[in-house]
């Protein structure tokens, strides 16, 4: 396993810690504590970067249905 380091901007919200990955600001997340918050970014990091992602977890399809002359209700 490759193991890559990287920084984290993070503050703190009402509730709880915010952060977001300076190498990848598209990834943010949250945690109560700082220590959840890096272990939430780190499992976050690892499912977007993770190329093979359907070998490693079920893929669900959703269906939805769009009812004419409704007002654009799903239906699951």
């Amino acid at each position: 396993m490759q193991h890559h380091q990287t920084k984290m901007i993070y503050w703190k919200s009402e509730k709880f810690w915010l952060g977001q990955l300076t190498d990848h600001p598209e990834i943010m997340s949250q945690g109560e504590t700082i220590q959840e918050l890096k272990e939430n970014l780190k499992e976050a990091c690892h499912l977007m970067c993770l190329k093979d992602a359907a070998n490693h977890f079920p893929i669900r399809k959703v269906l939805t249905e769009v009812n004419p002359g409704k007002d654009s209700e799903e239906q699951v």
